[in-house]
């Protein structure tokens, strides 16, 4: 199975076009992506046929939350379900770098109905045996993780060793880094059957006046380039995981 995470109604349809099995939905993928409006949500549903899960994250940086931002999340997944959203990606750490049960447990009763996968902020635990574990014990149906490595490449070994651990309780998804180059390498090493990936290309800005002096987003990162879901990388990954 490949899920593909999109941050535009242009890469959603790219990645259903290409082969893909299902989406992520966020917004500013750039910064590892952030929770998705509802009108961006109705968007994309109402483009496509395959599943869509929903990224809820408040913010760039860090999963310790505080309770302000617990609150307007567990509100975001209200609105989102309401719209008609079945499967939300959510993470919430401690200081100690364990997953926060009492936060995680407050954004599921958010949405009892819909199902809950763990996103990276199980790569930021302390333990990852232990997290996989508790997140079992929560009710997570999917963890999205590189076996707590830069990369899913990396972290292959890693990720075998957590689905030999699930043993079918709960999905294990690579993400991070994989592309249809890698892809291949990373399934024979991990064993995993579900894979995460954005498969984005570069595309200039149709800007013709430019002011190179200014930047409004992160600091050297272009403000006339854009990216976007390529269908063929995502055709390429599709044949790959079907060989």
């Amino acid at each position: 199975m490949l899920e593909v995470c999109v941050d535009s109604l242009e890469s959603a349809i790219a990645a259903e076009c290409g082969g893909a099995d299902r989406l992520e939905l966020c917004a500013n993928l750039v910064i590892g992506g952030t929770t998705p409006s509802v009108a961006f949500y109705q968007q994309v549903r109402q483009a496509v046929q395959i599943p869509i899960h929903i990224l809820i994250r408040p913010r760039f940086g860090d999963f310790l939350y505080s309770l302000a931002e617990i609150d307007r999340m567990q509100a975001e997944i209200q609105k989102l379900a309401e719209a008609g959203a079945k499967t939300f990606v959510i993470g919430a750490l401690t200081a100690a770098g364990e997953l926060d049960e009492p936060a995680l447990k407050k954004l599921m009763a958010a949405a009892p109905k819909a199902r809950f996968a763990l996103h990276r902020a199980f790569d930021m635990t302390e333990n990852l045996e232990k997290a996989l574990y508790q997140a079992i014990d929560l009710g997570f149906s999917c963890i999205l993780t590189s076996g707590g490595a830069a990369s899913a490449r990396q972290g292959a070994a890693r990720l075998r060793h957590l689905q030999e651990l699930a043993s079918g309780r709960i999905e294990i998804m690579a993400g991070a880094g994989i592309t249809a180059d890698n892809l291949a390498a990373v399934m024979a090493e991990s064993k995993v059957s579900i894979y995460h990936l954005s498969g984005k290309k570069t595309r200039a800005s149709a800007m013709r006046y430019r002011n190179l002096d200014v930047f409004m987003g992160l600091p050297g990162m272009s403000e006339y380039e854009n990216y976007v879901t390529d269908a063929e990388e995502i055709s390429k990954a599709v044949k790959i995981l079907k060989a």
